[in-house]
């Protein structure tokens, strides 16, 4: 079956064909990096995360690219309110988003170009335009003159005509339309510049991407994402700057998520609803705030609350005993001979399961749709577990190479599943569990407590069964 993703531009969802066989490329808005980076913005990266991630599994060669905007107007504005240099904020706060991005377990771009590495790359693009009748310079700045782009709208809808309505020019505006937007602002005093043909200045907020996402990806490429308060101006913007300037189609599917909701707001910045993705990581693992960012589809609006939170806790703790009932059922598990009805049922669901999850990712990267057959995964295990005494091997290994599925696109139980953790830890705790049992044997029951404590500390917890002790990986 082949991938379909909706379209932004299009508004329906479309068959994905790429620009070249077995290869995506891939722009991702990245942040403006003045302030910490909170659930909002994990909700954005982690979906195209697992969009990435879904692509490479089924087979395509992803380039991803991902900006940082480290000089603007908020950077600024942040600076001369702390006394700090805009360049070091800026780079503070860039080192702090790729630290919560990697202990989230989104995979890093391929390549993370920031625009006061770019200015003269962006200087170029700008006086293309001004060549091209589509730029002007006025007293402040340079200016995309929107009215000469015949498009203008065909992504977010919008009028020229209701963008007119009630806008004015600001006195001190070089521009000639309320609707015209800046390509290059002139300096101000104290405002950190960069030499031009058009005097010293920096560049506008939507000038950066269409520059360095072509400079990289090419003139056209596959993919653009971003949150949906991306779309109008600055997405819309972009395409209009960047068709203008390269003649031709740009990017061909736009795929936007949805906003991260509290008590009915867009978590944001500027309504001060909004909690730190440094501050959810202090009280939950990384794999809880994944969990919970992909039990909605990425454009659906996500409802942030504690009971959600905790309820993608549960979840995980729950597929967690599941993987670990599997591996403590492969020591008895037996090579099959025959098969009887327990095991067809638990084979059919696995099956069945499997095709569910790919038919979900297929559509859209349905992630809602693709955990409800991880569970069904999950409960088909559990329940042929209490069914048979001796678990048929094959039963087994079905339902892990299903969850080493889920793992690669879901970016959850990663660490679980490295090979290197197996071998010499394990024989470590078996030897723990002989002495363990030693001391019991001993009557030492402080000591051999004290053991299964201070494993369980460890995240390993040890049970005491009929045909002996056996250990668990658990989440502490």
């Amino acid at each position: 079956m082949a991938i379909r993703v909706y379209n932004t531009l299009t508004k329906r969802k479309e068959e994905f064909r790429p620009l070249r066989d077995n290869e995506v490329r891939m722009y991702v808005c990245g942040p403006t990096v003045y302030d910490y980076t909170h659930l909002g913005h994990a909700r954005t990266y982690i979906a195209f995360d697992v969009i990435r991630r879904y692509l490479e599994h089924r087979g395509y060669t992803v380039l991803m690219v991902m900006n940082f905007t480290d000089i603007d107007d908020k950077i600024i504005k942040r600076a001369n309110e702390t006394g700090e240099d805009p360049k070091e904020l800026a780079e503070r706060f860039l080192r702090y988003f790729l630290e919560d991005m990697k202990a989230l377990k989104v995979k890093p771009a391929d390549i993370y170009p920031r625009v006061t590495e770019h200015i003269e790359d962006i200087i170029e693009f700008v006086r293309k335009l001004q060549e091209r009748g589509y730029a002007y310079e006025g007293s402040d700045g340079v200016y995309f003159e929107v009215q000469r782009f015949k498009d203008y709208g065909k992504l977010s809808g919008i009028k020229l005509d209701e963008l007119r309505k009630g806008a004015r020019v600001e006195p001190g505006e070089g521009k000639r339309n309320p609707e015209d937007f800046a390509l290059w602002k002139k300096a101000k005093p104290g405002e950190p510049k960069w030499s031009s043909p058009w005097g010293k200045g920096r560049p506008g907020w939507h000038i950066e991407c269409s520059t360095m996402s072509t400079k990289y990806l090419g003139e056209s490429f596959d993919i653009h994402g971003g949150g949906n308060d991306l779309i109008f101006p600055h997405h819309e913007n972009e395409i209009a700057q960047t068709e203008a300037c390269t003649g031709h189609e740009w990017v061909r599917y736009w795929l936007h998520t949805g906003f991260l909701m509290v008590n009915g707001e867009k978590m944001s910045k500027s309504l001060g609803n909004f909690v730190t993705i440094r501050e959810m990581l202090e009280r939950y693992d990384p794999e809880v705030i994944r969990l919970f960012v992909l039990q909605r589809h990425y454009r659906s609006p996500l409802d942030y609350t504690e009971e959600g939170m905790e309820h993608a806790k549960n979840n995980l703790e729950r597929l967690y005993n599941t993987l670990e009932n599997i591996r403590v059922a492969m020591e008895r598990a037996e090579i099959s001979f025959k098969w009887g009805e327990e095991e067809f049922e638990a084979y059919e669901a696995i099956r069945s399961a499997r095709e569910k999850f790919y038919e979900a990712m297929d559509d859209d990267f349905n992630t809602a749709e693709a955990m409800k057959a991880v569970f069904e995964v999950s409960n088909a295990v559990n329940r042929y577990l209490t069914k048979v005494e001796r678990p048929k091997e094959s039963i087994l290994r079905k339902a892990m190479e299903f969850f080493r599925i889920v793992s690669e696109v879901f970016g959850i139980f990663e660490d679980y599943f490295r090979e290197q953790r197996a071998g010499e830890e394990e024989e470590l705790i078996r030897l723990l569990i002989d002495v363990r049992a030693q001391l019991r044997k001993e009557r030492n029951f402080a000591l051999a407590d004290r053991i299964r404590a201070e494993l369980r500390e460890m995240g390993i917890q040890l049970e005491d069964t009929p045909q002996g002790t056996v250990w668990k990986r658990v989440k502490v």
